[in-house]
C-alpha cells in the first residue's frame, strides 16, 4: 500500500525515537548518533535531502559552459552556467537509460553529451539531439531534471527536496554582511579536498566551539578573540575585547559595513523550529592583525568594496554543511559532505580578487597556511574524537555552559530535524 511503513522502517523509527528521548539536554549525543549506519541514512534523508546545502561559488563557473559537479549521497548534480548566464543545478543522469553524463569534478562544455549513446543536452538541460531514436520522440519531455538553486552574493545553494525550506530569511541575514566582499566577482586561488574519518556531526560540533583552540590552534588564537569565552572575564581581557569591538564598530559603521562584533543571534542559532539554519557576523581581529594570515599582514589585494584593510573577519555559517571566514584580502570556505557514518568529505576553497595574479599579487605559501593548518588540526581532532566515540566505554559527557553553548544549540537543531 502506498505510504505504508515496512516493519523494518517502523523498528528503525521506534529505535530513533527512543534514542532521541534518552538524550540528556546539555550532554553529548548517545553513541549510535555518531556510528550507526541507520542513523546515517536518517541524516541523509531527513537533513541532507531536505535542507539547503552549500554547493560552491559562482566564481568557480564564470563563463557559459563552465561547470562543477557535486555528489550528495547517490545523487550527482551538475552546476553549470548556461548561455544566458544563469546557473542551473542539473541532475547528472541521462534521460535515455540513466547513465551519468559528467564524470569530472569540473570543466567546460558547450553541450552535455552522454558518453553511452550520445544523447546531447544544452547547458540549461534541454535535450537537443538523440540520434538513432524514432522521429516522433518528443524531445521537450526529456530535459535533465533540475534541483532547486539559489545564488546569494556568489554563494550557490541547492536543495533536493520537492518543497525546500524558505530561503529569503537566510538571504536577508547574510547579504548585508557578504555583499562588500564581492565573492561573485572573485577568483579561485586554491581548492583542497580532505577525507575526514569522522561523522559529520563530530566535525560540526568541533567547529562550534573554541574550547579546544588554546591547545590545538596556535595560529588561530594569535589572530582571534573567540578562544576567550564566557568564563574568561578578567578585567584585562575584557577591556581588550571591548576596546577592539568599540574601535571596530565605529570604523566599520563609518565605512558603511554591516556591524556586529559579537555573534549576534547565536542564542537562537541554530533553531529548527524557527527555521534558523544560517548566521553571519563581522568580528574584529586582534590588534596588529589585518588578515587571517600567519603574521596578520595583508597577503593579497583588497577584495570587493574594501578601501581599508582593517575590516576584521566576515563569518558565515549555514547548516548543515558550510562555513566561511573572509578577511580583507581573501576568503576561505569549507563545504562538508557526509559519506558514511564514520566519514566526511571536506572541500576548502581560497578566493582572492578576480584580478589578482599568483606569484605577483599573492603567493599560495603566504595565503594558505593559516586556514590550511587550522583545518588540518581540526581534522586530526575529529579523527581521534571519532575513534574514542566508537569505543565500548564511550558515554555522553556534559557540555561546558561557558564554552560549548553553540554545540548544544547545534545538537538541538539536529534533533528537531531528525525527529520529524
Amino acid at each position: 500500500m502506498k505510504g505504508a511503513m515496512s516493519q523494518s522502517q517502523s523498528r528503525d523509527t521506534g529505535t530513533l525515537e527512543k534514542l532521541i528521548a534518552s538524550r540528556r539536554p546539555g550532554w553529548s549525543l548517545p553513541q549510535p548518533f555518531y556510528v550507526d549506519d541507520s542513523i546515517y541514512r536518517a541524516d541523509i534523508e531527513k537533513i541532507f535531502r531536505t535542507q539547503w546545502l552549500f554547493a560552491g561559488h559562482s566564481c568557480q563557473i564564470p563563463e557559459p559552459g563552465d561547470f562543477f559537479t557535486l555528489e550528495i549521497d547517490t545523487d550527482s548534480l551538475i552546476f553549470i552556467r548556461s548561455d544566458d548566464g544563469q546557473i542551473h543545478a542539473l541532475h547528472n543522469v541521462c534521460r535515455h537509460r540513466g547513465t551519468r553524463i559528467c564524470n569530472e569534478d569540473f570543466g567546460h562544455a558547450g553541450k552535455l553529451v552522454c558518453p553511452y549513446h550520445q544523447w546531447t543536452y544544452s547547458t540549461d538541460g534541454a535535450l537537443l539531439t538523440c540520434r538513432g531514436m524514432h522521429e516522433d520522440l518528443d524531445k521537450s519531455a526529456f530535459s535533465l531534471p533540475k534541483a532547486h538553486l539559489k545564488e546569494l552574493e556568489g554563494l550557490i545553494f541547492v536543495c533536493l527536496a520537492e518543497h525546500p525550506p524558505e530561503f529569503q530569511p537566510a538571504a536577508d541575514c547574510i547579504a548585508p554582511y557578504a555583499r562588500p566582499q564581492r565573492m561573485a566577482e572573485a577568483k579561485v586561488a586554491k581548492i583542497v579536498d580532505y577525507d575526514i574519518p569522522a561523522n559529520w556531526k563530530v566535525v560540526w560540533e568541533n567547529n562550534r566551539e573554541c574550547y579546544h583552540c588554546n591547545v590545538n590552534h596556535p595560529q588561530y588564537i594569535r589572530a582571534n578573540f573567540d578562544h576567550y569565552n564566557v568564563d574568561d572575564t578578567t578585567e584585562k581581557i575584557q577591556q581588550r575585547i571591548d576596546k577592539a569591538g568599540a574601535r571596530s564598530e565605529q570604523k566599520w559603521g563609518n565605512a558603511g559595513l554591516q556591524v556586529t562584533h559579537k555573534e549576534s543571534g547565536m542564542v537562537q542559532f541554530p533553531d529548527a523550529e524557527k527555521g534558523i539554519w544560517y548566521s553571519a557576523n563581522r568580528t574584529p581581529l586582534v590588534d596588529g592583525y589585518l588578515s587571517e594570515s600567519m603574521d596578520g599582514r595583508q597577503v593579497a589585494p583588497l577584495m570587493g568594496d574594501y578601501t581599508n584593510p582593517d575590516v576584521g573577519t566576515l563569518r558565515i555559517r549555514t547548516l548543515p554543511n558550510f562555513w566561511n571566514h573572509s578577511s580583507c584580502d581573501h576568503c576561505v570556505t569549507t563545504r562538508l559532505n557526509p559519506t558514511g557514518a564514520h566519514s566526511t568529505q571536506a572541500r576548502v576553497i581560497w578566493l582572492v580578487h578576480k584580478d589578482a595574479v599568483e606569484g605577483r599579487d599573492y603567493h599560495l605559501e603566504e595565503l594558505m597556511p593559516f586556514w590550511q593548518l587550522t583545518s588540518e588540526q581540526d581534522w586530526v581532532i575529529c579523527k581521534i574524537a571519532q575513534l574514542g566515540i566508537r569505543s565500548s566505554a564511550y558515554q555522553p559527557g556534559p557540555y561546558s555552559t561557558y564554552k560549548e553553548y553553540n554545540v548544544e544549540a547545534f545538537v538541538r537543531w539536529y534533533l528537531e530535524l531528525i525527529s520529524r
